[in-house]
Parts: C-alpha cells; structure tokens; sequence
C-alpha cells in the first residue's frame, strides 16, 4: 500500500491525455507528485513563495498573461526566473487559451529544461481537467490479487487462492457479455473516496489460464469484453467447500471487508464440483443492485413468514 507517490509521464502522453499543445519538449518527461495546480499571480506580483510548492504544474491564465505584459522583457524574464529559484525543476509550465507564449517563459524553461504546453481551454476548465487528471494518477494504490470484472453493470472483485477457479469463471463471464477489467493482479485506487480497480499496464487486457496458458482477451473477444478501469462495489471470496462448515444461506448475515478505510459488501461463495460459478456471480450482481435500490429478498421472506 502506498500513499500519494511520483509518476513520471512521457511527454507526448501528458499532452495527449489533456489535448495539450507542446510548446517546449523540455526534459521529455512530466514528474507529478501533487495533485494541486499552482496559479503563480502572488509570486509574480509580490514575490511571495512562503507557500510555494515546487512540485505542483504551473498554469498561466489570462490574468498572470496580462499582468506579465505590463512589464519590459527584461523584467519579464526576472519574475519568471523567480519561480525556478524558489522551484527548482518545476513539472511543466502550462498556458491556458491558446495565449501567445511570452519567449521570455520559453527562454526561461530552456535554462531548466522544463518542459511548456499549451490548451485551447480556459483556465477554469483546464484546472478542473488538471484536477481530475492528477487526482486519477497520484491516487493512493494497492495490488490484490484477484480478478476484477463488471457484471451488469456492477464492479465485482474476485479473490480466493491460488487455483480456485478465479480466472476460469472469469472467462465464463466474458463469454457470457460480461467484461474484464483485470486478472491476477488488481491495482485498487481510492479516489474520491470511492475505490477503483485497473490492471498494470503490462498485463492489460491478459488472462492466464491453467492447461491452456495467456491468452489475450481484448484479441480474442473484441474490444467490448474488456475494461480499463471500473468502480469496485461488491467482493466475492471463492473458498474451497468445507465440510461442516455454515454457510450464510438466507442472505441476512452482512460481512464486509475494507481498503484505504473504505467498506465494501463481501460475499464467500463456496467452491466444489458441479457448481456455476459464473451464474453464481451473475445473481449475486443482480442481487447487489435490488439491494442498492432498496429491495432485500431475506427481508420479504422474514416480513411474510411473521405475517403468517
């Protein structure tokens, strides 16, 4: 488990990703680690980098332009060296609207090799893509082994041990329109107090199965079986059937199990011979959204047997 890390981004991903304009290619990449983005108006204006965080993508917006423009290029270059003095090796500098770019804060970049975009967006829009942006990237991350899948329309995580038939009923799902987001391994993001499962980019899309070996879904079955990320909302623990051991049979015994503090509805379903787990799973989805529209089977039953 970790807690907000450093990414570093390509260049031409950045870019693409916030359909930004490369001004200056700079050190080639983008090292992220805040999530905040700094509008630098207090410290071209009055110098004040008591709170200034090096860390955090410039943005110039039509007001930081405008005020710039009232000065001479000489003291031009001044207040914008001053960022890269108190800074450092800034992420990126970033101009909102298309703005013509000031060669005073290119020649300036140049000297630290940080990199310069630009977005047709305002400024306002641009910060909230920005926001949501690095909020998705620098979320605090864990791996869990399991498979991950949407089931109509319900993020479910699979967990259990080693050769319980995780993927194997997985596949059974994708074969029945159901769609893979990760196997084996589940990075769980939690973002906005909500956790989201993705898989690592080397084993997007990638499934192994015992006897057969990887297969490729997205190759397989086509682009609609497959998911990049989805919201996780339910778990489901596969266990080896356990003789004498009670099983929950009504439905009433509510278990729950948590990530980063947050709890989610766990649901252990006992594996043996014979058993479709993948229908299985498809109840529990359908089940899970009754539940979360106000309708609770066990409770109907419990209501009608006291009535009698």
């Amino acid at each position: 488990m970790s807690g907000h890390v450093t990414q570093s981004v390509m260049l031409d991903k950045f870019a693409s990703d916030l359909n930004l304009e490369i001004v200056y290619s700079g050190r080639g990449v983008v090292t992220l680690a805040s999530m905040s983005v700094e509008r630098p108006g207090l410290q071209l204006a009055g110098g004040f980098f008591n709170y200034f965080d090096s860390r955090r993508i410039i943005l110039f917006g039509l007001s930081e332009y405008e005020y710039l423009r009232i000065f001479s290029s000489e003291e031009r270059k001044e207040k914008i060296s001053q960022l890269f003095i108190h800074g450092g090796e800034l992420p990126c500098i970033i101009l909102s609207r298309d703005l013509p770019v000031l060669p005073e804060i290119v020649d300036t970049a140049k000297e630290y090799a940080c990199p310069v975009f630009r977005s047709p967006k305002v400024t306002t829009d641009l910060m909230s893509d920005l926001f949501i942006y690095l909020n998705r990237l620098l979320a605090p991350s864990m791996s869990e082994h399991g498979v991950l899948m949407e089931v109509f329309g319900v993020g479910i995580l699979l967990t259990g041990k080693s050769g319980v038939g995780k993927s194997e009923t997985a596949m059974e799902l994708i074969k029945r329109g159901h769609r893979l987001i990760a196997d084996d391994n589940v990075i769980i993001k939690e973002i906005a107090n909500q956790l989201y499962g993705t898989a690592p980019d080397i084993i997007r899309y990638f499934m192994e199965l015992r006897g057969i070996g990887i297969i490729n879904v997205k190759s397989m079955y086509g682009s609609g079986a497959v998911l990049d990320e989805k919201q996780i909302q339910l778990v489901i623990q596969f266990e080896t059937w356990q003789q004498g051991k009670e099983y929950d049979r009504i439905g009433d015994e509510v278990s729950k199990t948590s990530y980063f503090g947050i709890e989610l509805p766990k649901l252990t379903i006992p594996v043996s011979p014979g058993r479709n787990l993948a229908i299985l799973i498809e109840v529990a989805a359908r089940n899970f959204r009754l539940k979360s529209m106000g309708y609770d089977a066990s409770e109907e039953l419990i209501t009608r047997s006291i009535g009698r």
